[in-house]
């Protein structure tokens, strides 16, 4: 477990998993484990403290502030139980200290393995006074190559590496070695005799192209500064990958005469965007990728880059990239997975991009609209990064220009069938009905939710004039006929009823626990009589909205703790005044659902009730057989 921790975290480092996985995972970890004592969470404890020592500079930023504190709150109080074995408890310690001090780790924990080049230069710097110049990633290695060594005509145009190169942290000059299985980069003396730069006397030979993408190109693949001294040698020793990257045929081309480093061989992604948005000719750009053969690791930073590229250009220039990104799906060059880890690259880089396009949110969400629209990714998968209220309101933006790019309609049936629990995508302390729909309405969503808005509504109408006309009349004028036969309205209209009559007719309130008098039963039946016009209106003939209207009478009675016989008086009551039948009430019984709370003690309690109706309808079939 341990291990694949350490495996995580270090994906986290590199940006290849998004920030709300590595939050799902440390909550994992911190939570208590039902039937699992304090002292045997030691493993757990020790994979938090990996993980944050590893992502958690990465984490903790403005906007998982509040997050961060509870967790580190959360780390506090554990390592002062006493439960805990004292290493555990320590390692809480260091981990929270860490945090304290700014994530930078004591110099013994620094001192502990491996030095980077950088660290022994500033050593070196420090302790002996010797000057070695910084090989910083990024920067130029002027002393050495512009400096008195070379001749003013000899200065050489050089951007730092990309590619694959980055993958392995090296840059101009700083080469990781020699012998077998070691990719030189071009500045390295050793490299001498296979180049044709007239600095070394080269002879020409192979040399490894190197892949850029652009700005970003691989740098989210490593951001830090490090360069590991042991090579990975089951990469750099891969005979068939380093076969792929070499040339066919060998090159004399010098450096001068090479394709500027921005691009792919054959051709980089920004030219074919370019060309692309230049021409709108689809069957080129499409062909320009394949020509790439990108490696899958880096198709998410390609699609990146195209997405960047034209944030801040016209809607119809982004239309036209979106156009192209789902041209690539279809060919099999890019997927779904791939555009939502372009998508939340480039949301990270929002702080940064929002200088110079103040829109940038808005514009992403014209990308993530079209995605969906085109089924490149479902709308549950584009939800699903920003639950509680990450990123909020992105997800919002979204689904505003899902109702501007289509309409409204297409919207509404589309996010019904999504499954996404809108609740769910607002921030923790907004998790409720009343202020989902005031952010809704402020967001000029509410058409989402048409039935929202009716629950209060229908209460107050059926307070101020509970007469089954009024009632009726205020349903046609206000609630669209294609909502009629909807369950969710069927379910509000009950629970409407049911409330209303339990107000004015609180038949339990004498004796909660005994069954009510006849007399002080009649007002309830009397309310119900007069609402039934309406309920006949709306239930009659369709079994499954009398199941639904059940459903509403469950949940109603669970609400107030299950009063002894109020549910089997409703059902009774429903049975007899022939607004819910025979046939819904079996269907009820039978149906297995999750999304009403209290079934097994509403069973229990009208179970006797349902044998019985059971029973009679079967005789009654019978008896129409023989007759």
């Amino acid at each position: 477990m341990l291990g694949n921790i350490k495996f995580i975290g270090e994906l986290g480092k590199l940006d290849l998993i998004h920030e709300s996985i590595l939050h799902k995972c440390i909550k994992t970890l911190l939570e208590k484990k039902k039937r699992v004592q304090l002292k045997d969470m030691g493993e757990d404890l020790e994979c938090l403290c990996q993980i944050m020592r590893t992502v958690g500079p990465r984490l903790d930023h403005e906007k998982a502030k509040s997050l961060m504190d509870q967790y580190f709150a959360r780390m506090r109080s554990l390592m002062q139980n006493k439960e805990l074995p004292a290493r555990i408890r320590f390692l809480l310690q260091d981990t929270v200290e860490l945090r304290e001090h700014r994530w930078i780790p004591r110099k013994a924990f620094i001192d502990n393995g491996p030095k980077t080049i950088n660290q022994i230069r500033q050593e070196a710097g420090k302790d002996l006074g010797v000057f070695i110049p910084p090989m910083a990633q990024g920067m130029r290695n002027d002393f050495f190559l512009e400096g008195p060594f070379i001749p003013p005509g000899r200065k050489f145009d050089r951007d730092p590496l990309g590619g694959l190169a980055d993958m392995f942290g090296q840059m101009p000059g700083s080469g990781i070695g020699t012998g077998p299985g070691v990719i030189q980069d071009r500045f390295s003396p050793t490299m001498g005799r296979h180049r044709s730069n007239q600095l070394f006397n080269g002879h020409g030979g192979h040399v490894v192209p190197q892949l850029q993408f652009g700005e970003m190109g691989s740098k989210s693949f490593l951001k830090s500064n490090q360069i590991s001294l042991r090579p990975a040698q089951s990469f750099l020793l891969n005979k068939t990958l380093v076969h792929k990257l070499q040339p066919q045929t060998p090159t004399m081309i010098p450096p001068s005469a090479q394709p500027p480093r921005t691009q792919t061989p054959p051709l980089g992604q920004e030219t074919i965007l370019t060309e692309y948005l230049a021409n709108v000719n689809i069957k080129d750009a499409v062909n320009g990728v394949k020509e790439m053969r990108a490696p899958k690791p880096f198709l998410p930073e390609m699609l990146s880059k195209m997405i960047v590229q034209t944030l801040d250009r016209s809607d119809e220039d982004k239309e036209q990239a979106s156009t192209l990104i789902n041209s690539l799906r279809q060919e099999g060059l890019v997927t779904g997975e791939n555009f939502m880890q372009a998508f939340l690259n480039v949301l990270d880089q929002c702080p940064k991009l929002e200088g110079d396009i103040p829109l940038v949110k808005s514009y992403l969400a014209q990308y993530a609209a079209r995605a969906v629209i085109s089924e490149l990714v479902t709308l549950l998968e584009l939800a699903q990064p920003f639950e509680n209220g990450t990123q909020f309101p992105l997800f919002l933006l979204c689904l505003q220009q899902l109702a501007k790019l289509n309409d409204r309609e297409w919207l509404t049936d589309l996010f019904q069938q999504s499954k996404v629990n809108m609740q769910k995508m607002l921030p923790e302390i907004d998790q409720n009905k009343d202020r989902m729909l005031e952010i809704l309405e402020g967001k000029g969503l509410s058409f989402l939710f048409p039935l929202l808005k009716l629950e209060k509504e229908l209460a107050e109408q059926i307070k101020n004039d509970p007469s089954p006309q009024a009632i009726y009349k205020w349903i046609k004028d206000n609630i669209s006929t294609k909502l009629h036969t909807d369950k969710g309205f069927v379910n509000i209209l009950l629970t409407s009823f049911l409330q209303h009559i339990s107000k004015m007719a609180p038949a339990e309130s004498a004796d909660p626990t005994g069954v009510p008098s006849k007399e002080v039963l009649e007002p309830e039946k009397q309310l119900l009589l007069s609402f039934k016009p309406v309920m006949q209106k709306f239930l009659h003939d369709h079994t499954e909205l009398q199941v639904s209207a059940l459903y509403a009478l469950q949940v109603h009675c669970y609400n107030h703790n299950f009063p002894k016989g109020m549910l089997l008086r409703f059902f009774v009551n429903f049975y007899d005044m022939e607004i819910i039948e025979e046939e819904a009430f079996l269907a009820w019984k039978e149906d297995i659902s999750q999304e009403f709370p209290g079934k097994g003690k509403a069973l229990f309690q009208v179970n006797q009730w349902l044998t019985w109706l059971e029973t009679a309808e079967e005789e009654e079939s019978e008896e129409e057989e023989g007759d």
